[in-house]
């Protein structure tokens, strides 16, 4: 039996997506006109302009990659502040993907690049697909588990899959440590109109745990995500990004070919 693609449209896509390009701050607003008394991320069935999540990727390790990420899907452009543990400190990275370009900026690291923007040329997917998605994830399409729970709370539903001993393909360059065969928990929380307001995907062996989790902080808040002024970007490619970073876990989040293999895991 095959997992479908379908949990990586609606699970490790959106994940991927936030590290892939990258960074946000978004507001949170209630598209519903009545007050706090209804679901504060209701889209009424219509797509959303912007989304502002909270991503955390676990790779078992003493610590954690998370970023906050601003989705515009009409001006089709990510931004990310992106929080990565370095030795006994942290770096706060700005990420953005505009106009196929991918760019990179830190306080903490302009000794280090000697610039104030990195950026090199990029994929850059049609976003509209996604926001289609989050809008109402049809959940009968999620297949390939042998558990399924549900759980009702308050405004929403979580939807939670597991299944055991899955044999799991792996792209190269993937930025993070995945065995080749593990339990696999796939989540899903929509809240009371079918909206997507959370997912998780996460494999777990007996010497391994990695996950990737992801969550909606609120739909329609402006998000102006511009790309930053040519004066101020210095073009590099993936062999500069190596030789700068090594293997600090800022060589795997400023490479977006590596973080693109996210959305590549297959399972069977």
């Amino acid at each position: 039996m095959r997992v479908t693609s379908r949990v990586a449209g609606v699970g490790l896509a959106v994940a991927a997506l936030a590290l892939t390009v990258t960074g946000v701050v978004l507001a949170a607003t209630d598209p519903n006109p009545g007050g706090s008394s209804k679901d504060p991320l209701s889209l009424n069935g219509y797509p959303p302009r912007t989304a502002q999540l909270h991503v955390v990727i676990s790779t078992g390790q003493a610590y954690d990659v998370s970023a906050d990420v601003n989705v515009n899907f009409r001006s089709n452009t990510v931004e990310a502040l992106v929080q990565v543990p370095l030795a006994f400190s942290s770096v706060v990275v700005d990420l953005r993907l505009a106009h196929h370009h991918f760019y990179a900026s830190s306080p903490n690291l302009s000794t280090v690049i000697g610039t104030h923007w990195l950026s090199m040329t990029s994929s850059q997917p049609a976003l509209y697909g996604l926001s289609l998605e989050m809008t109402r994830p049809d959940i009968a399409l999620i297949s390939g588990f042998t558990t399924l729970t549900v759980v009702h709370q308050g405004y929403s539903t979580t939807y939670r899959y597991h299944r055991d001993n899955v044999a799991i393909a792996i792209p190269n360059g993937l930025p993070l440590s995945v065995p080749a065969r593990a339990n696999v928990d796939f989540t899903i929380t929509l809240g009371k109109q079918g909206e997507l307001t959370a997912a998780s995907f996460a494999v777990s062996s007996a010497h391994s745990h990695a996950s990737v989790t992801a969550t909606v902080i609120s739909y329609n808040a402006p998000a102006r995500i511009v790309a930053p002024p040519a004066r101020q970007v210095t073009p590099v490619d993936t062999a500069r990004i190596a030789q700068l970073f090594g293997s600090s876990p800022l060589s795997g989040l400023l490479n977006p070919r590596s973080l693109t293999s996210l959305g590549q895991i297959r399972l069977s």
